[in-house]
């Protein structure tokens, strides 16, 4: 039986990838941080399927322990500070998670078992004022947020430990992928949240910042068969992992209010709120995923509008729930 290490276990990425390797027979660990009140949502119904480890990214010798804890045969390192908008308050810690923290896992799998196999979470977010289109895994990086700079940083350290200690490390750039587990302050569940709650008459107005801005959207659940196609080759790589297409915050707010049988959207929507506004914008993102077409064999299973139909539908579950 393989073993398989995820940090970020309880976020979006962590809970489907948790899904995906039990249903291919491993033994499943997570790293937790230790928390008053863990929020364990996203893992509640495999909650019994997987093995918990309390660790941090900011802590080397807890990496250290959950890896001999858990002798992994693979490690996902889905752990981060990973909204982009918090970045710009909280900067240095952004730095810690996202950047130092990769640091600390290489070198935990270093000095324990340098034959594991490891997987980075990188992101579009590093190509930010972008010098090519379509992105693709030579397109030259120009992060325009603190994220961005610190996930930059993940994914050459990573490339760095790669080449200097033969490790089996592997970067996907993964473009925006969301899912009905996203949390509520991003933009794709903000939306769909408000847009479920406004045509149940629990809310009022939308307040959303830039509706220009486009994104390559996808499904987590298809991203994650990526992440763990990566870690089955015969030797490390980085892949961009995207859908090819993209899309507008206003298109996804039409889509969304679609699913409710709402065409008139303006009148609930209230936009360029400079509340909601980054200091500096990432307009244009769409990857090219050819290369993890070719040699991963992988392709995006879910269109943009059953992602959006998805995640309406589950927030309209939630808050028919929550009377």
């Amino acid at each position: 039986m393989k073993k398989a290490l995820i940090t970020g276990i309880t976020g979006q990425d962590g809970s489907y990838l948790a899904e995906l390797l039990l249903s291919k027979g491993y033994k499943v660990y997570g790293l937790v941080r230790r928390l008053s009140t863990p929020n364990l949502e996203n893992i509640k119904h495999i909650y019994d399927q997987v093995q918990l480890i309390p660790g941090d990214l900011l802590d080397q010798g807890s990496l250290t322990d959950a890896i001999k804890e858990s002798e992994a045969d693979e490690i996902y390192n889905l752990a981060a500070q990973s909204f982009v908008k918090a970045s710009w308050s909280q900067p240095v810690l952004t730095g810690e998670f996202t950047g130092l923290g990769v640091t600390r896992m290489l070198e935990a799998i270093r000095t324990v078992n340098p034959k594991a196999r490891f997987y980075q979470a990188s992101s579009s977010e590093m190509f930010g004022k972008v010098v090519e289109t379509p992105q693709k895994e030579t397109t030259r990086f120009h992060p325009r947020s603190p994220y961005g700079v610190a996930k930059v940083y993940g994914h050459y350290i990573t490339l760095n430990y790669r080449e200097s200690y033969d490790i089996f490390a592997c970067s996907g750039i993964l473009f925006n992928h969301e899912s009905p587990r996203r949390g509520i302050e991003f933009v794709t569940r903000k939306i769909t949240d408000a847009v479920a709650r406004i045509s149940l008459g629990k809310q009022d107005k939308l307040e959303l910042g830039n509706l220009d801005a486009k994104r390559d959207w996808g499904f987590a659940g298809d991203y994650v068969e990526a992440m763990w196609r990566m870690l089955q080759q015969d030797k490390p790589d980085d892949y961009v992992i995207a859908t090819g297409e993209n899309h507008s915050v206003k298109e996804f707010v039409q889509e969304a209010f679609k699913v409710v049988g709402i065409d008139s959207w303006e009148k609930y929507v209230n936009y360029d709120n400079p509340l909601h506004l980054r200091p500096a914008e990432v307009d244009y993102l769409i990857g090219d995923y050819s290369k993890a077409k070719d040699k991963l064999g992988w392709t995006p299973k879910t269109s943009f509008k059953q992602l959006v139909e998805m995640m309406v539908k589950a927030d309209l579950e939630r808050e028919k729930e929550n009377k």
